[in-house]
């Protein structure tokens, strides 16, 4: 497993800074924050001081942190058969090296096709379903109920992206199976999160934004009292969802709700990194392409795409949002090179999400099919299609 700097990423969250937040202010990107914490890297002594007065530390206290390496160890293999083998003895161990392989995939994500990465996940949620139904120690099982509901949430995620987000039954089984396995471990931030996948699957999936603006605005009620972050998240989603409805005063409202999040840092806020102002561009920015504002959403998208370097299948439904509002102002030339980078982002990770823009931006740039930039589109896209 990897080495850890535990005290850092501590200090770091009960200042009340993202990794983002803090790399803004430090600039420098969130890579580096993260490899910092990681222990893959050490601040540069130019920035240790500007470092220690955000983490509101001592030069010295801040080389103690980074010194502070935690490297946990790796459950042998033959614990962990054992356990399988005699799964009412399953302990906390077992659940801990169990949860950190689970992050480990999810933290590849963004990174790696869902196809390379469903067939060990699709394993590891079947070790934790097993040992978490014969778990003779309560305390165990809770923990094992907690592994359960963030291994189906990501289940959800990988099965809905390889099957092209054309799956709706599978990825919603899978939610409906953590939203039950967090609840039974009062587990709410886990709860609010699956129950906004589900929204996903309406708003993207089913096309019904009336549906999944109702699980939206669910996923916020039960994140309010646990995470301001994942509040917003959900918010941001409802602000989607209304957009898509047309319904132009309330997508605002919800956006302003949305923003009004970023006024409630909390140091323990689970979500906290993934509610970025980064992310809340990239959702305003298709709120005002559903709304027919082009030009609006346009500079947010622009600003989104870059920042998502590191997030390919995020970046590449930013890109393909991007070429729509500028295919939809005349900005052709723009929107050539724009498209050709999504469909670089799509060639990488196969994110359905990005999958299905590229395509809907292609049958958008049919009055110019005559062109031949378009052509050489087209042909990506066929190329595309073939390699699915």
């Amino acid at each position: 497993m990897a080495a850890r700097r535990v005290g850092l990423s501590q200090h770091r969250k009960s200042a009340g800074y993202s990794q983002e937040k803090l790399a803004e202010l430090l600039g420098v990107e969130r890579s580096t924050v993260v490899r910092w914490e990681r222990a893959e890297t050490d601040p540069q002594p130019w920035i240790r001081p500007k470092l220690a007065r955000a983490l509101k530390v001592t030069p010295e206290e801040l080389r103690t942190l980074l010194d502070d390496v935690t490297v946990p160890q790796a459950q042998p293999g033959e614990r962990m058969q054992y356990v399988l083998e005699h799964p009412s003895q399953v302990d906390l161990v077992a659940v801990a090296s169990l949860h950190e392989h689970i992050r480990q995939v999810d933290e590849q994500y963004h990174t790696v096709p869902s196809t390379a990465l469903l067939s060990s996940a699709g394993q590891l949620h079947g070790q934790v379903r097993f040992l978490c139904e014969n778990a003779a120690n309560p305390r165990v099982r809770k923990a094992l109920l907690e592994v359960e509901a963030e291994s189906a949430t990501i289940m959800s995620q990988l099965v809905w992206d390889v099957s092209q987000r054309r799956d709706h039954a599978a990825p919603l089984a899978y939610l409906d199976e953590a939203i039950e396995a967090a609840r039974q471990a009062r587990d709410a931030s886990t709860e609010a999160y699956a129950t906004l996948r589900k929204s996903y699957l309406a708003l993207y999936g089913d096309k019904s934004p009336e549906h999944g603006t109702i699980l939206a605005a669910s996923a916020a009620e039960i994140a309010t009292p646990v995470s301001p972050a994942l509040t917003g998240l959900s918010l941001l989603h409802v602000a989607e969802g209304r957009a898509m409805l047309g319904d132009h005063a309330a997508c605002e409202q919800a956006l302003a709700k949305a923003e009004a999040q970023f006024d409630r840092p909390s140091a323990h806020d689970v979500a906290a990194e993934y509610y970025t102002r980064t992310e809340f561009h990239r959702l305003a920015g298709s709120c005002y392409l559903f709304l027919g504002r082009p030009e609006r959403a346009e500079p947010l998208l622009r600003t989104t795409s870059h920042a998502l370097a590191e997030q390919k299948k995020s970046q590449a439904i930013a890109y393909g949002n991007l070429t729509l509002a500028l295919i939809r102002q005349h900005k052709l030339d723009e929107a050539a090179t724009t498209m050709h980078r999504t469909i670089d982002a799509v060639e990488l990770t196969r994110g359905g999400g990005g999958l299905n823009l590229a395509f809907t931006a292609g049958q958008e740039l049919r009055p110019w099919r005559h062109e031949p930039w378009v052509h050489d589109v087209q042909d990506r896209l066929l190329a595309l299609m073939a390699a699915i």
